[in-house]
């Protein structure tokens, strides 16, 4: 048996540090994709490689249990540890992984990973990747990480990478688990969505995120909600702690947002769109403080290069941002990011294509 199994990575057009309060995103599949060729191998013990690592892994699902494995051996093992939680009988396996996402990029690397993994997995034993399948790789995935590796995410990254169509965003409600396509060809509109990555790497575990999570619990319990989804922005701003009061406008606002977005991607109104997602950076930036003066400034240079709008993506403290820009003033919009990146004294940034594209699957 031989298979090929192709994950990709993901921005976030608009919906920011609302998953884990159970609110709505807005999430696209990217062409960046993390490739794991694989084979069965005798016994018991899996052996997973990386182009992009030094060290291998070896051994067996219960190996990889929460606490015994580090670093990125933890984001691929832990899903065999996951599938054999939830009653696989994971197969032996070698795994040759190799990825064009860029790590700490904020475009779901670690996500990527996992499903590649995952999908591995399904397709060494023979299973469809239907609707149903597809939601258990999800929480699969989604368990390795918040268990074996420790970053609390809200699942948003691994729905995206696994449930994505090509062409098409996905409404995530997390409130009531659904999940509804959104038809996004900005090519169309005469559009390209442009990722900058700025090469200041993030991680989801070294506490910034995890202390934004805490706040916006907080903010929710003086709210007496179970989450900050049901929170009107009348109640937010009866917070009497200035900080707390800020985290919980932006999930506020930014829910709100989201469905503006769907509506007028509806519409065709891609101004619109642009607007919407300066705002959600503004508040990002401003109410939730997970920008950084590298992120302002690929904003701040590609709204002046002409584009209808710009925000960071994913979690913040470093990673990636997107710009909707007009296809002949792309390479423009590139080129002036770059001279900026220059004159501030930055590492020179790297780009992506934003194109919505399928999420994960085996390859011929």
């Amino acid at each position: 048996m031989d298979l090929t199994a192709r994950a990709p990575g993901r921005v976030n057009l608009i919906g920011e540090h609302t998953d884990y309060n159970a609110g709505l995103c807005l999430p696209v599949a990217i062409p960046a994709a993390t490739v794991a060729r694989v084979t069965r191998r005798d016994g018991r013990a899996s052996r997973i490689t990386s182009a992009q690592q030094p060290e291998p892994w070896e051994g067996t699902p219960a190996d990889a249990a929460p606490g015994a494995v580090r670093g990125w051996a933890a984001y691929a093992a832990g899903v065999l540890w996951a599938l054999e939680q939830a009653g696989w009988e994971v197969p032996a396996l070698d795994i040759a992984l190799g990825t064009d996402v860029p790590l700490g990029a904020g475009l779901s690397s670690s996500a990527s990973l996992e499903a590649v993994v995952a999908v591995a997995v399904a397709g060494a034993l023979d299973l469809p990747l239907d609707a149903e399948r597809r939601r258990e790789l999800v929480a699969a995935c989604r368990r390795a990480e918040t268990e074996v590796v420790g970053a609390p995410t809200g699942g948003l990254d691994q729905t995206a990478v696994l449930l994505a169509e090509e062409g098409r965003a996905l409404l995530l409600d997390f409130e009531t688990g659904s999940v509804e396509p959104v038809d996004v060809d900005p090519r169309a509109a005469g559009l390209e969505l442009l990722v900058v990555d700025t090469r200041v790497s993030h991680e989801l575990t070294d506490g910034g995120y995890g202390t934004r999570r805490e706040q916006c619990e907080e903010a929710a319990r003086l709210l007496h909600h179970p989450s900050l989804r049901p929170a009107t922005l009348e109640e937010v701003e009866r917070l009497d702690d200035d900080v707390l009061r800020r985290r919980a406008r932006h999930v506020v606002t930014e829910n709100e947002r989201v469905l503006a977005t769907v509506e007028a991607l509806a519409a065709d109104d891609w101004p619109r769109v642009g607007t919407l997602l300066t705002a959600s950076h503004v508040s990002l930036r401003d109410d939730f403080e997970v920008s950084c003066a590298e992120l302002d400034l690929v904003v701040t240079t590609a709204l002046e290069a002409g584009a209808l709008g710009a925000r960071m993506t994913g979690g913040g403290f470093g990673g990636s941002a997107i710009a909707l820009v007009p296809a002949e003033r792309a390479e423009a919009c590139r080129r002036a990011v770059d001279a900026a990146f220059v004159a501030a004294g930055h590492r020179a940034p790297g780009h992506l294509d934003g194109t919505p594209s399928a999420g994960a699957g085996l390859t011929p």
